[in-house]
């Protein structure tokens, strides 16, 4: 149990390295969390493959809709599937982002999920992010579905 923990530990490092390094709008700390080969997909389905991809992928964006950017890791969840791999969810929020007209973004909600994997150290090999509805708008979705006692697929 104590080795889980240290596991975990070393996984929430990987995210809190990632939150950082977007904070400084970093790209190459941001990507430096991800395996060499690993699969990024964006909140508008755009994929990157490979760290060096993932690198060049974010530095403009660092630069531009996202210079001024603050991201959060609000909510962690570490699932582990085995002894070398986890899945692990990372809900975020961010302030301070440009839409790509240019446009002040409201505050932004989302959820990052990733496939990490242990080698030498943990290195996330899938990520996919995903944008979240407003919460006023995810509330009303829960009322509906508790309603009706199913789910709304």
């Amino acid at each position: 149990m104590e080795a889980r923990v240290a596991e975990r530990r070393a996984i929430e490092m990987q995210l809190a390295a990632l939150e950082n390094a977007w904070n400084r709008h970093d790209a190459a700390a941001f990507a430096a969390v991800f395996a060499e080969d690993a699969d990024f997909v964006n909140v508008f389905g755009m994929p990157a493959r490979g760290r060096k991809a993932i690198q060049e992928f974010h530095a403009p964006i660092f630069a531009t809709m996202f210079r001024d950017s603050r991201l959060s890791l609000v909510e962690k969840r570490v699932r582990f599937l085995g002894a070398e791999v986890a899945a692990v969810d990372a809900r975020w929020e961010m302030t301070g982002a440009r839409d790509p007209q240019g446009n002040a973004w409201p505050k932004r909600r989302g959820l990052l999920s990733f496939v990490a994997t242990r080698g030498s150290e943990w290195r996330f090999d899938v990520a996919h992010n995903m944008e979240l509805p407003p919460t006023d708008d995810m509330a009303d979705a829960q009322r509906d579905v508790q309603a009706r006692g199913r789910s709304p697929n």
